[in-house]
Parts: C-alpha cells; sequence; structure tokens
C-alpha cells in the first residue's frame, strides 16, 4: 500500500467498506469525505490503478454500471497499513 497515493488509499477503503458499490457510489462517499466533488476524470483512472495492482476487482452489475470488490490482497494491505499506523497512533 505505500505505493499508493493516498486517494487510491481512500478509495481502497470505501469498497472494502461496501458491498461491491458502483463506481457512483464510491464517488459519493469520497466527494462526502473530502467535501469537493471529485470528477470522472480522476475517479476512474484510480479505481483502474487498483484493479491493475489486484486490490480490487471491477465487475459489471448492468450494460452501463460497474462494481467494485476488494480482493484478498487489498484486505491485507489495509490490515497491513492499520498494523502499521497502530505502531504511531494508538488512542
Amino acid at each position: 500500500m505505500h505505493d499508493l497515493t493516498g486517494f487510491q488509499r481512500d478509495l481502497l477503503y470505501v469498497i472494502a467498506g461496501a458491498d461491491q458499490p458502483s463506481g457512483q457510489t464510491v464517488k459519493d462517499e469520497v466527494e462526502k469525505y473530502y467535501s469537493s466533488e471529485i470528477n470522472h476524470g480522476r475517479l476512474y483512472p484510480n479505481l483502474d490503478t487498483l484493479v491493475n495492482k489486484e486490490l480490487v476487482e471491477k465487475g459489471q452489475l448492468d450494460r452501463r454500471t460497474n462494481y467494485y470488490a476488494i480482493t484478498d490482497d487489498g484486505r491485507q494491505q489495509i490490515d497491513d497499513r492499520r498494523e502499521w499506523e497502530e505502531q504511531y497512533v494508538d488512542f
């Protein structure tokens, strides 16, 4: 996960917390967190990066809508990141 941008990490967390969200659902959730609009030109290339790194899988719900789901490797990356964070931040 160390080679992901913060934005890509945020996308991964959103996908991990949802059940096969569409790109639009991911976009809506990230926009809530960022309190600003995320354009498609930023969102979808970053989702594709997560797919290419095999942290997320992409499937088709219908002809117009794709879904995203975290892979086992993606979940492991989150677990590793959280373990690393806990070394430094323990509330």
